[in-house]
């Protein structure tokens, strides 16, 4: 018996749903006109946001790196025979390449491509910097500053502002402008990485095809030179070191063979004792000194092979290209979604938004009635 009440209160319920859904489909089909021009709004709003947004044009470089210290077991091996130990930093890798997203941010790396040379299409110099303040924006957004400016119009004539025009880029102190300018390339310049695959995608969107290719191809020479220097920083030190302390020791070596040629050719034809052990000790001297500059020699040719292999390859997978249409506004994709909400706002007001809207109203309306009749009375 429970069986069948609940499956009687089953089907009443979804009769029910049914009705209702039924109903509000009836509900936005009578007041369909009223939908028409809603999404007919929707239209044209979408239309006057797309033509407004301006052109943009997005460059993609894919990079597949490699460490190059994978194969470094050989010569650690034969650094350790002579001293240099076991080589294990060799195959460290302190700076990751999942970290290019974060290393592209950085404000050192940001100001480096603010000094970018540019072309534009129109074949026009101009450096990235220059480039960002000519770059157009839609109305909205100058509408948008008019408080901004006014408030700080306002504060200047209060407070002594410096000349920061004409002043060099100082990473230590930057000025408005600048700051202004590294936000946006921020957002212009990105760069994604897949830890599966290690390959890296640096992406960046100008107003201009030729700049933006131009760009990106900077950015991406700019980033391989950063992570080279960063990676062979410490072996091209101890690489500096070593050509300095190889050279003190042939100058000690050259001096000990000449001082070893000369008492020899001075004492050619003398027998005596004291000349010979002499004689030894100068040709042990310069024997020791050639030992220990030989030495250092190779450990030198190990310093300097321990660069090459620090030292990180690059495959560029995807080169940066012209692009020959706009990524962007997506017209389209703006003007059906402006549609679609429309129409959501519309359906939602209809079916829900004047009855409520409609008690809101007659609940404030009941005390305002119910005072006029106690005045009346």
């Amino acid at each position: 018996m429970t069986e069948q009440k609940n499956d009687i209160t089953e089907k009443k319920q979804q009769e029910e749903m049914e009705i209702d859904l039924i109903a509000l489909f009836k509900k936005l089909a009578d007041n369909r006109k009223r939908l028409y021009k809603a999404v007919g709004v929707g239209a044209v709003i979408g239309l006057l946001i797309g033509f407004s947004l301006p052109k943009e044009y997005k460059v993609e470089v894919t990079l597949s790196p490699e460490s190059g210290l994978e194969n470094s077991g050989g010569l650690a091996g034969i650094a350790s025979m002579f001293g240099l130990g076991s080589g294990g930093s060799l195959g460290e890798d302190a700076l990751s390449f999942t970290l290019f997203p974060e290393i592209i941010k950085t404000t050192p790396f940001l100001l480096e491509m603010l000094e970018t040379p540019l072309k534009t299409k129109d074949d026009e110099s101009i450096t990235l910097y220059d480039y960002l303040d000519t770059m157009s924006q839609p109305w909205w957004s100058y509408i948008m500053k008019l408080p901004g400016q006014a408030v700080g119009g306002v504060m200047s004539l209060f407070r002594d502002k410096p000349d920061e025009t004409d002043r060099p880029i100082d990473p230590f102190r930057l000025t408005h402008e600048q700051k202004g300018r590294i936000e946006m390339l921020k957002e212009m310049l990105k760069a994604e990485t897949d830890k599966k695959t290690g390959m890296t995608t640096v992406s960046i969107s100008l107003q201009d095809p030729v700049a933006s290719a131009l760009a990106a191809d900077s950015a991406v020479t700019k980033l391989q030179r950063y992570i080279t220097d960063y990676r062979t920083r410490k072996a091209q030190q101890d690489c500096d070191y070593l050509e300095k302390v190889c050279k003190k020791c042939n100058e000690e070596y050259i001096k000990a063979q000449e001082a070893y040629a000369r008492f020899a050719d001075a004492n050619k034809n003398i027998i005596l004792q004291s000349v010979k052990a002499e004689s030894e000790r100068l040709q042990k001297a310069a024997s020791s000194a050639y030992q220990i500059y030989n030495q250092m020699d190779t450990q030198l040719q190990l310093s300097r092979a321990k660069i090459q292999e620090a030292k990180p390859v690059f495959a560029v997978v995807e080169p940066a290209t012209v692009p020959l249409h706009p990524s962007a506004p997506r017209k389209m994709i703006i003007l059906v979604g402006f549609m679609f909400l429309a129409f959501f706002i519309k359906s939602a007001w209809i079916l829900f938004g004047e009855e409520l809207w409609k008690s809101f109203k007659e609940e404030m309306r009941k005390p305002a009635e119910e005072s006029e009749k106690q005045i009346v009375k």
